[in-house]
């Protein structure tokens, strides 16, 4: 239960189709119902199905604003000073001046929470969402099933017809499972300079 005379921020992260934006969208209506003012953003970047709502793969969805700029936040927040809770789905999309935007909220007293993918499809920490999870009240790390063997899926794999992408090739693409697959560690396919990258963080 949200201290009411504390902010908090709560991060929801895993593959791609683990039900991310289904858990983010369950705790919104769910704070709706208990009669909390909601506000909800996306990046303009993810423009599968409508780009006035988060959207997630199982039909559910929940009115959002799209942005590009963090900053921006900070104006539609401050328009409203009665808001309870703020929502960021793709939280990984955004620039890391987004850290200092939630934590801010955060120290007025805020309850936010963002969604989004740790691990991107060459298996490195995607964007920001690494340096959230360290500042993080509460994490929610979630699971999909591997489609090559059907264990527990940590990873995102990219396909480019029907081949695995190379490493260097553009971090954001955005698509669903025309472009990408989860996978458990055992079948997830890393590329030969994941190590080289691994030994520079």
């Amino acid at each position: 239960m949200l201290n009411s005379s504390k902010g908090m921020l709560e991060v929801i992260c895993g593959p791609m189709f683990s039900g991310k934006t289904e858990e983010l969208i369950r705790r919104l209506k769910r704070a709706e119902f208990a009669q909390l003012k909601v506000i909800a953003f996306k990046h303009k970047i993810d423009n599968r199905m409508t780009i006035e709502c988060i959207n997630a793969h199982n039909g559910d969805k929940f009115k959002a604003i799209a942005l590009d700029n963090p900053e921006d936040i900070r104006l539609f927040v401050g328009q409203e000073t009665d808001i309870d809770i703020i929502a960021i789905d793709e939280v990984q999309f955004f620039s890391s001046s987004i850290i200092s935007v939630l934590l801010e909220l955060v120290d007025n007293k805020k309850r936010v929470i963002v969604s989004g993918l740790d691990l991107d499809f060459r298996g490195m920490p995607f964007g920001c969402i690494s340096q959230l999870l360290t500042f993080a009240d509460y994490v929610t790390k979630l699971k999909a099933v591997c489609v090559k063997c059907g264990q527990d899926a940590h990873f995102t794999q990219r396909l480019i017809d029907d081949k695995i992408a190379r490493f260097d090739d553009p971090v954001i693409i955005v698509g669903a499972q025309e472009r990408y697959q989860s996978r458990c560690r055992a079948c997830f396919i890393l590329d030969n300079k994941y190590w080289t990258e691994i030994k520079r963080l």
